[in-house]
């Protein structure tokens, strides 16, 4: 055990020596992001970093995809993910360093770009990570896999990937990991066994009415009525079909129909979002979406039955329970107390695509980005949910440090409990 302390302790040995580096690359990714599947500036810089490195690099898997691979002698094969994209949001942090960038969205419209879920700082730490491990190769052996995934806000970053030929540029690999920063004191990193991240669903609802004049309702079967009662009637769902404890979430994030005020419209869109941590919580849930969409469409006298489109699936991200342990217990002898256990996150994430894929076990960690001062005055008033922004929010900022401090050590120490001395 010593000796594998050591070995960590001679890869982080050169993280002063990076982290000026390191900053200025966070900074710059996070003043240009770029949407799923576009991130051609940011796949680029670490591509060129990862060659400067002396990584066998490969580029455009997929569509925008990198992988890095460091081969060190024998031993098994570690690979980290880092998403890349960033969300269509107006930035508001007011940092000197904030994204003024615009893009043409899927639909043609002209949106706002920030990163607002962290993926900037995913990308600074893994390459942190990678210049630190191939900066220290005789405290190593086996073979580190850098992965830089496109598209994970869009649900089919991994799956592009993987049609785009990943396995055939991998060795086997032998464990996967991926982390995400979350509104937690920075500083702390948490793990957690089992169930982690929910499955995610989103699904399109088209009901149909009959169109009429607005001062003619008795000519019409209303869309739009017939869709608010359907909001209505689907939030009893979770809380009556489903067993108390059992995790559900199911939410409305878009209701559309008409034109004008004096129009009654010919149907209306709904599209909402199931979460769940279960396969057979989902199934429930869906079910009970389509029972009660055509009840009401039924009761409505709608002239024909409903639609529906899923789309956007994230799978479940189930952390492999021996990975995880033996993940956690090298956190908890490089960080100590910041080291913790992660509470379930009702967010979804595609990571677990690709190690599934490839036939390896995996874990998904936590790392905490918020100042720990202002998280405490939050948390001794109650208040961290109203002041602390959470991921997706346009005034969402991590601190820079420690938060890539930790992340950088996260990735080598757990990558170090396959890779280093006492391991090989």
């Amino acid at each position: 055990m010593d000796e594998e302390l050591d070995g960590v302790t001679a890869v982080l040995a050169r993280w002063p020596e990076i982290a000026d580096w390191q900053e200025e690359v966070y900074r710059a990714i996070h003043r240009r992001p770029e949407l799923g599947h576009r991130e051609v500036r940011t796949a680029a810089a670490a591509a060129d970093a990862l060659r400067s490195f002396g990584f066998e690099v490969h580029e455009k898997i997929g569509s925008t995809g990198v992988v890095g691979i460091l081969a060190n002698g024998d031993g098994p094969v570690v690979l980290m993910r880092a998403d890349m994209d960033a969300l269509p949001v107006a930035e508001s942090t007011g940092l000197p360093y904030a994204s003024t960038e615009h893009a043409t969205d899927a639909d043609g419209e002209d949106v706002p770009v920030m990163h607002a879920c962290g993926h900037d700082a995913h990308v600074a730490c893994l390459l942190g990570a990678a210049n630190l491990l191939a900066g220290a190769r005789d405290a190593w052996r086996g073979t580190y896999v850098a992965l830089f995934q496109p598209a994970e806000e869009v649900a089919d970053g991994a799956a592009v990937m993987l049609k785009g030929g990943l396995a055939d540029v991998l060795p086997h690999v032998d464990v996967a990991f991926a982390q995400h920063v979350l509104p937690l004191p920075a500083g702390k990193v948490g793990t957690r066994p089992g169930p982690s991240l929910s499955t995610a669903d989103s699904m399109r609802v088209t009901v149909w009415g009959r169109g009429s004049h607005g001062s003619m309702p008795q000519l019409s079967v209303d869309p739009v009525l017939l869709a608010s009662t359907i909001v209505v009637r689907l939030q009893s769902i979770v809380s009556r079909e489903i067993t108390p404890g059992e995790f559900a979430v199911l939410t409305v994030g878009r209701i559309a129909g008409g034109a004008k005020s004096n129009i009654i419209s010919d149907h209306a869109v709904l599209e909402l979002n199931v979460r769940t941590f279960s396969m057979a919580t989902r199934t429930a849930v869906i079910d009970a979406v389509h029972r009660i969409v055509e009840g009401e469409c039924t009761a409505a006298g709608s002239p024909k039955p409903p639609t529906f489109e899923l789309y956007d699936h994230y799978p479940l991200t189930n952390n492999d329970p021996d990975v995880t342990a033996r993940v956690a217990a090298a956190f908890d002898r490089h960080f100590g107390g910041e080291a913790i256990r992660m509470e379930r996150q009702s967010a979804s994430e595609d990571f677990s695509e690709t190690p599934d894929a490839l036939g390896a076990p995996y874990t998904y960690w936590g790392v905490g980005c918020v100042d720990p001062d202002r998280y405490a005055e939050a948390a001794a008033v109650g208040r961290v949910a109203a002041d602390i922004p959470a991921n997706h929010s346009p005034d969402f900022a991590p601190i820079i440090e420690p938060t890539l401090q930790t992340g950088t050590a996260a990735a080598v120490v757990a990558a170090m409990a396959w890779l280093g001395p006492s391991q090989t």
